[in-house]
């Protein structure tokens, strides 16, 4: 056995030993990925192969807070129903002994190949003592991966205005003969960036140059860059850290977002637009993308955030994934929708039709703690009008939607353990209607709007009891339509 397979049995170990009592936590999710035991943050190598569909992510199997990062996996045939796989990745070499941080994957001559960010530090100072790499492994099988022999296969960063330690979760995809990665970045004096890398068989890489870089509020250091195109439109999506807030925008620690553009193969650079959110909500983070047989677009993001507090470490585990979004070019922005194979989750539907809303009003069997609801309102004469989530006689979590404001506001401020706040979406009715498509799970809420123009995500804590859901109005509203169903378990 090597070094690589035995500190991979180690970790397995150690979550084999914790797994049992995780599963007993009220807290876990019941349709959303979470690993067996202890931390997750960073959804990676997202795939599809050999006709299943691929997530790894970033993984402490020793601890449910963050620590030398190996990569859990999970795999599925339909994006609903998901299977628990061995650790895929773990530190075990001189070049990636502090973590095999995040990165992705691209298949290769019916090869899984599995590109990485090896990271060591070099002192005690994590933001400036470190050192990156970037470093492939390689499966016959899309389970069991060999390290490169010859890692790594960047072994610093460019030369120019490049911060020399920065330097980050490669994403790779091939365009025509060759294939390119993108690379997440900062200056030396903090400004985000991404750098595009070339290769014609992933092991020797060309830098070609800086593809985008940030200007005015776009942060000290763009992580996770994902490029791909829609409908011939090219989309660069990253995660910038240190945007400061405008509006009712970048409100979280770090942000998660994307600019169209257009890229010049030839010279690497990126012309682009205004950076637009991809989630309104608190919890949404690092988001990557795959396309499947189907030329769908699909991605999925870590549903939690930096420095947040985080209930569930006491019951040993930490983070978990969204569910699957396809995206969409529609009018110039991107539309997040939830994939259609959830729908094989759903049970025992209700439904109500042209139901009067006036005060506050709950309906039979329009409840659970582990569901999916389509809901339209009209808003008619109200000033504002919402519904209520997770209730108990102490706890609710709320969405409001103000009709002369034109928002949409998510408040967990009561939502049970865990932090509280509020998040604001712009958001516009359509013919007076608003749509809302709201996934809760054990402690997650998803709410995708009208259709999926904007998209609100939080992990909430409430107590096993907050199973009630209400509707309301401050004037008279209507609820054209309301359908419900419970979820079965998908992982």
């Amino acid at each position: 056995m090597n070094s690589h397979e035995k500190a991979i049995q180690e970790a397995e170990h150690s979550i084999h030993k914790a797994k049992a009592s995780v599963s007993q936590n009220h807290w876990r999710l019941n349709y959303h990925i979470a690993s067996p035991a202890h931390w997750i943050n960073d959804p990676n190598g997202f795939s599809y192969y050999k006709g299943e569909y691929h997530l790894f992510y970033q993984h402490h199997p020793y601890d449910p807070t963050w620590g030398p990062m190996h990569w859990g996996h999970v795999k599925s045939r339909d994006l609903a129903s998901w299977e628990h796989l061995p650790i895929a990745l773990a530190p075990s070499s001189e070049y990636d002994k502090d973590g095999c941080f995040s990165g992705s994957a691209v298949e290769k001559d019916g090869k899984l190949y599995l590109m990485y960010t090896g990271n060591v530090w070099t002192g005690e100072d994590h933001e400036s003592e470190l050192e990156q790499v970037q470093a492939l492994a390689i499966s016959e099988d899309g389970i069991h991966f060999t390290k490169y022999e010859n890692n790594p296969v960047i072994a610093k960063a460019p030369e120019g205005d490049i911060h020399p330690f920065h330097f980050r979760d490669p994403k790779v995809w091939q365009h025509n003969r060759n294939y390119y990665c993108v690379l997440g970045s900062r200056t030396k004096e903090h400004i985000g960036q991404v750098l595009l890398y070339q290769s014609h068989d992933l092991v020797e890489w060309n830098f070609m140059s800086v593809m985008a870089k940030g200007e005015g509020n776009f942060g000290y250091m763009w992580e996770c860059p994902d490029y791909f195109e829609l409908d011939g439109k090219g989309v660069l999506v990253m995660s910038p850290q240190g945007m400061k807030p405008e509006g009712v925008k970048f409100h979280n620690l770090h942000q998660a977002g994307y600019v169209l553009g257009s890229l010049d193969y030839k010279t690497g650079r990126l012309e682009h637009g205004p950076f637009e959110m991809l989630d309104y909500g608190f919890d949404f983070y690092a988001p990557q993308t795959t396309v499947d047989d189907s030329g769908r677009r699909i991605a999925i993001a870590w549903m939690a955030m930096w420095e947040s507090e985080m209930p569930e470490q006491k019951y040993q585990w930490a983070g978990a994934m969204t569910i699957p979004r396809e995206l969409q070019l529609v009018d110039g922005k991107i539309i997040s929708t939830p994939v259609e194979e959830l729908k094989k989750l759903r049970a025992d539907e209700v439904s109500f039709e042209n139901e009067l809303l006036t005060t506050e009003t709950s309906f039979s069997s329009v409840e659970g703690t582990s569901l999916e609801m389509e809901v339209t309102i009209n808003s008619g004469q109200a000033e504002e009008f919402g519904i209520k989530l997770r209730k108990s006689e102490q706890e609710e979590t709320v969405l409001t939607y103000n009709v002369k404001e034109k928002l949409l506001t998510l408040d967990r401020e009561k939502s049970g353990a865990g932090p509280g706040g509020t998040r604001q979406a712009p958001v516009s009715l359509v013919d007076n209607k608003l749509t809302l498509r709201i996934f809760v799970d054990s402690s997650s809420v998803e709410v995708f709007i009208n259709g999926g123009e904007k998209v609100m995500t939080a992990r909430i804590y409430p107590s096993q009891l907050a199973n009630g859901i209400s509707f309301f109005a401050k004037g008279e509203a209507k609820i054209v339509r309301l359908r419900k169903w419970n979820m079965t378990k998908g992982i």
